[in-house]
C-alpha cells in the first residue's frame, strides 16, 4: 500500500510497513486461492472435498497442509547437485514476491508504482522458469529434466503472445505504468459515449493473455511439464517437505498475480463499474482516502478470484494437450492473432 495515506511517519517505518503487508499478502491470499481450487473442483467432479480442518467445510486445509509439510522430512537424493537442487524453490518464488511489489489492488494501494510497471512484471515473470530448470536439471532424474525441457520451450513459445496481447494494452493507454493503464481505461468511452473498460476493444487480447497466463503457470490444459500420468510430476518429482510446499505456493501465487495482472490491463482494476471509482467515505476517525482504497481492494480481489476460479474451471473441463499441439496453437494460432491485434489497435488508435 502507498502507505502515505496512512500517514505513518518516517521513511524507514513506511518500508517496513509496506514489506509486511507485501508478505502478508503473499502468505495469505494463495492459500484462498487453493482453497477455490480444492473446493470449486471437488463440487465440479460431485464430491465434497476437504470437509474437517477448520471444522468449515475445511477451510483450515491449506494452513494445515503447511505445517504438514513443515514437519515432513526433506530428502535430497544422493546423485543430486544438492545446493543447486535446494535453491531453485527460493529461485521460482522469489518472481512472484517481486512483481506482487507493483501490481496496483486499489487506488494508492500498491508497494511501487513504476512508470514501467508493465515492462517489469513481464520482464520479471519469465524468471521463474530458471527455478523450474534448475529442479529440473539437479534432480538428476530422468522425468525431472523432460519436464524442465518441456517448461522451458513452453514458456518460450507462450511468453510471446502474453507480451504481444500486454503490449496492444500498453498502445491503447499510451503508458506502460499500471496505474495509468487503469486511470486510461477508467477515461475510455466505447463510440465517445459508453464508459467501457478495455475487456470488450481487447477481448481478443484478454482471451489470448488468459490462455498464455496458464501455459506459463503450466495449468491445465497446458500442464505437460508435471503430467503425472506421463512423467510422475516432472521438475517437483525428487521434492519433498518444504522446498515442494514452496513450488506449490509459487504455482497458487502465480494464479493470482498474473490474474491481478489481466484485471489491470483489462478489467478496470479497482473500479466497481466502468467509470464508477470506489466511493471515498470518512468513517469516524478513518479518513475518506482509507476507506476508498479499502473498497477498491476489495473489489480488485473480487475479480482477481473470479479470474482464479475461471482457471480451476479450466483444469475441470479441458483434457491435456499434447506436446506438439501446444507448440502449433502458440505459434500458428495464439501468435498471429497477437500481432493482428495490435495492428487492428495500432489503426484504431491513429485514425479513430
Amino acid at each position: 500500500m502507498d502507505v502515505s495515506i496512512l500517514n505513518v511517519g518516517p521513511m524507514w517505518l513506511a518500508i517496513a510497513l509496506k514489506l509486511a503487508l507485501l508478505l502478508v499478502f503473499f502468505l495469505t491470499v494463495p492459500l484462498v486461492a487453493g482453497y477455490i481450487e480444492h473446493k470449486g473442483l471437488a463440487h465440479m467432479q460431485a464430491r465434497l472435498g476437504p470437509m474437517e480442518a477448520g471444522n468449515f467445510h475445511g477451510v483450515g486445509q491449506l494452513p494445515a497442509d503447511g505445517i504438514k509439510f513443515i514437519q515432513k522430512e526433506d530428502i535430497i537424493p544422493t546423485a543430486a547437485d544438492k545446493w543447486v537442487f535446494s535453491l531453485a524453490p527460493g529461485v521460482a518464488i522469489i518472481p512472484a514476491i517481486v512483481i506482487l511489489a507493483v501490481i496496483p489492488l486499489g487506488p494508492r494501494v500498491f508497494a511501487e508504482n513504476l512508470d514501467v510497471g508493465v515492462f517489469f512484471a513481464l520482464a520479471v515473470s519469465s524468471v521463474s522458469v530458471i527455478g523450474v530448470l534448475m529442479a529440473a536439471w539437479s534432480s538428476a532424474n530422468k522425468y525431472s529434466l523432460m519436464g524442465g525441457i518441456r517448461a522451458a520451450a513452453q514458456l518460450i513459445s507462450y511468453e510471446l503472445p502474453l507480451v504481444l496481447a500486454a503490449a496492444a494494452v500498453v498502445l491503447q493507454a499510451g503508458t506502460l505504468s499500471l496505474t495509468g493503464i487503469v486511470e486510461a481505461q477508467a477515461a475510455f468511452r466505447l463510440f465517445d459515449i459508453i464508459p467501457m473498460w478495455y475487456f470488450l476493444p481487447q477481448g481478443l487480447g484478454l482471451l489470448l493473455f488468459f490462455t498464455a497466463a496458464l501455459a506459463e503457470l503450466n495449468r491445465p490444459p497446458f500442464d505437460m511439464p508435471i503430467a503425472d500420468s506421463e512423467i510422475i510430476f516432472g521438475h517437483m518429482t525428487e521434492y519433498t517437505g518444504l522446498r515442494y510446499a514452496f513450488f506449490m505456493l509459487a504455482e497458487y501465487a502465480g494464479m493470482v498475480i498474473l490474474s491481478a495482472l489481466a484485471v489491470v490491463l483489462f478489467l478496470g482494476g479497482w473500479y466497481i463499474l466502468p467509470g464508477v471509482p470506489p466511493p471515498a467515505i470518512a468513517i469516524g476517525p478513518i479518513d475518506g482516502s482509507v476507506t476508498a482504497a479499502l473498497i477498491g481492494f476489495g473489489v480488485t480481489l473480487g475479480k482477481i478470484f473470479s479470474l482464479v476460479f475461471i482457471m480451476v474451471w479450466f483444469r475441470a473441463t479441458f483434457p491435456r494437450l499434447r506436446e506438439d499441439q501446444l507448440q502449433r496453437m502458440s505459434w500458428l494460432l495464439l501468435i498471429p492473432l497477437a500481432l493482428l491485434q495490435i495492428i487492428v489497435v495500432a489503426v484504431f488508435k491513429v485514425f479513430a
